[in-house]
């Protein structure tokens, strides 16, 4: 049982790694957008358009597919009947095809009145846009079933790597289609299209070489496998939940578009910040946690299950916490490097920091949720996610309709944030009427542990407030990179030291657990 920190951080590690390299690239996606388009309002117009499909996306992909197929699936591979196991793949597989080839149809059939919720500046553009990214919604939709069949066994790799050939296509759509085209936002539309099917392409391959195989069946044979129907049970709820979370964003969008022009795009950028955190740590986390879970829950090891939970959230309070803090020092120095261009002056600098500064408070919040929502994902249970999830977004429209009358973008982005915190909070009492769960024990090490990295990651953001101008200072005038990517990395650097001095003095025992696998096993 000593192994489970050790190899939960392992597999996080490897799997945060090639996410880190796929969030890094989709900057570089967000970068190539702020060169092309700015925050004009064919910016907005292709924000809308990769949207639409987007919700989809998490609603009927990653966001119901892993947490509901997961869980069967241990199921069949713990009772280990290989021809039990293929039929359930095969009514699974037949069933998500031609659901999702449907929605995907009728999306692009519906999306002038579907594209009218946001607004009519270049509704023209959005509508087209839209029907181009909608297929986008079938082919991730596959990549997740192939993730979920191979996150099921312990393969993290694949899936990790295949969102990287996304944001390598779509960047290389933007520059080398854009002369070709209209306009650019057409280009980065063709190169979405692309990934989404080379990222179901790269993953079928590896689900083939661990012996899995399925068919397409009948209709009528998938809906009635055993297997499917719970699955589909399962998803019911989730698909609720994950609508009331995915709502957040409509809401958001739609009142951006009304509030200006450039402050959707702006969002959307601090939002892209943002998730780069959560995509290389938070997510990676949950998306390894999952498995484990699901195991221990069905075979009642609960012991290891509360051992591995626990561990996840004091590795998310550690890169969080510290993470928020230095990003609100250096957010501005942050969004200038990254997208300040021909198109992103002054004033798209302005609202996106404005913005920025609202969202990160809430990383340590939305990264706990992505930790929290798989402990009763692995428990067969989706509607206590659901019923927060409705909550949250209550909050969320109430406080963005209030908010943004006088605060724009920022107050949208607090709307978000105010909406994480209650997230957080009523998926915790949820997970309390669980006795077998030591949510009692969670919470009184990690609300001691949160406040103890809060203190440090203040003492250590104190010399970076007082260092940093004066860095900019002495390097200013000499490019983009050297002039703002110079004192940025050395802040990092004073911050890092700052922060690991105090950890190392208070003798962390979490981050020695991450630092352990890179270090090599103490021999015993």
């Amino acid at each position: 049982m000593s192994d489970t920190p050790r190899n939960l951080v392992r597999h996080g590690s490897v799997l945060s790694l090639l996410t880190l390299c796929s969030r890094v690239l989709g900057l570089v996606r967000e970068m190539t957008k702020a060169s092309l388009l700015g925050t004009s309002a064919l910016s907005d117009a292709f924000s809308v358009a990769f949207m639409i499909p987007n919700l989809f996306r998490r609603l009927f992909a990653e966001g119901s597919i892993a947490t509901a197929f997961i869980p069967a699936f241990k199921g069949y591979l713990l009772e280990n009947d290989r021809a039990e196991i293929r039929e359930f793949l095969s009514c699974t597989f037949t069933f998500l095809t031609v659901f999702v080839s449907l929605a995907a149809g009728l999306g692009m059939l519906f999306a002038p009145h579907i594209v009218s919720v946001f607004g009519r500046v270049e509704f023209d553009e959005t509508v087209l846009l839209t029907r181009i990214m909608f297929p986008f919604l079938a082919f991730i939709s596959l990549a997740a079933f192939f993730q979920g069949i191979l996150n099921s066994v312990h393969v993290f790799a694949p899936s990790g790597a295949a969102p990287v050939l996304l944001n390598i296509i779509t960047v290389a759509a933007a520059w080398g289609l854009s002369p070709l085209l209209k306009n650019p936002a057409r280009a980065m539309a063709i190169g979405i299209i692309a990934g989404g099917f080379l990222e179901a392409a790269v993953q079928f391959p590896f689900v083939l070489k661990r012996g899995f195989r399925f068919f397409f069946t009948g209709i009528r044979r998938a809906v009635m496998n055993p297997g499917t129907q719970k699955v589909l049970c399962l998803v019911g709820p989730t698909i609720i939940g994950m609508a009331a979370y995915q709502m957040n964003d409509l809401v958001s969008t739609a009142l951006a578009r009304r509030a200006g022009e450039g402050i959707l795009s702006s969002l959307q950028y601090s939002l892209r910040l943002q998730e780069l955190i959560l995509g290389v740590f938070a997510v990676s986390i949950g998306t390894v946690l999952l498995p484990g879970l699901a195991e221990d829950a069905k075979t009642g090891n609960w012991e290891r299950y509360n051992e591995r939970f626990i561990t996840a959230i004091g590795i998310i309070a550690l890169i969080t916490v510290p993470v928020s803090f230095f990003s609100l020092v250096e957010g501005e120095t942050l969004i200038r490097l990254l997208f300040q261009d021909r198109r992103f002056g002054e004033d798209s600098v302005s609202l996106t920091l404005a913005a920025f500064n609202f969202h990160m408070p809430g990383l340590f919040f939305i990264a706990l949720n992505r930790i929290l929502a798989p402990a009763f994902y692995a428990q067969s249970d989706t509607k206590s996610p659901t019923l927060a999830g409705i909550i949250s977004f209550a909050v969320n429209i109430i406080a963005a309709v209030v908010l943004v009358r006088r605060f724009r973008g920022s107050g949208i982005a607090g709307a978000l944030t105010l909406a994480g915190v209650v997230n957080t909070a009523f998926l915790l009492a949820f997970l309390a009427r669980n006795p077998h769960i030591a949510v009692k024990r969670a919470l009184r090490e990690s609300l001691f542990y949160t406040a103890k990295l809060a203190l440090f990651s203040a003492l250590a953001a104190l010399p970076v407030f007082f260092l940093a101008p004066r860095l900019r200072a002495l390097f200013a005038g000499r490019g983009r990179l050297i002039s703002l990517g110079l004192p940025l990395a050395l802040s990092a650097l004073v911050f890092a030291l700052g922060g690991i001095v105090l950890l190392v003095i208070s003798g962390d025992r979490r981050s020695r657990a991450i630092a352990r696998p890179f270090l090599g096993r103490r021999k015993k």
